[in-house]
């Protein structure tokens, strides 16, 4: 592939994760109740630490949403997104695995839900994707419209 081509794969990749991150983040601040709730309902840590988890989670994902949608610090911020990813994707199969019935909580709030409302391997697919999209600009993160390469322009040779 030619080097403007893999630029803007990278761009789609950046806006994807970026805004994915955002979105979730910012239905989550609104509403950190409910954020909490999500954290609860997968019955995995004791109650103050879902408390902690539900609350600082959504700031992260808006920090990093933000820093990917700019294309500033890519490479970190696209590794620290994947790696999100890769939790929330253990989250979900932990919780289908022992047949608990949750929303993931991924866009706002989340929770129990009937066995039949579960969408566990299409939330998995989701973040599999977008882990794979920050997994792309870890390795190679040179977009096209990014603050680093505005930057990397700037410097001294």
């Amino acid at each position: 592939m030619r080097p403007r081509l893999l630029d803007l794969v990278g761009l789609l990749a950046r806006l994807l994760l970026g805004g994915v991150l955002l979105v979730a983040g910012w239905l989550k601040i609104t509403d950190l109740t409910g954020s909490v709730q999500s954290v609860v309902a997968y019955d995995l840590f004791p109650y103050a630490v879902s408390q902690l988890i539900g609350s600082t989670l959504p700031v992260l994902e808006l920090a990093l949403g933000l820093l990917l949608a700019l294309g500033l610090f890519t490479r970190v911020s696209a590794a620290l997104g994947a790696g999100l990813m890769l939790v929330f994707v253990a989250g979900i199969a932990s919780a289908w695995a022992r047949g608990r019935s949750i929303d993931c909580g991924c866009f706002g709030t989340g929770g129990f839900v009937q066995p039949d409302q579960t969408a566990y391997l299409p939330e998995i697919l989701r973040d599999l994707g977008l882990a794979a999209a920050g997994g792309w600009l870890a390795a190679r993160p040179h977009t096209l419209a990014s603050l680093d390469s505005l930057l990397r322009r700037g410097r001294a040779p």
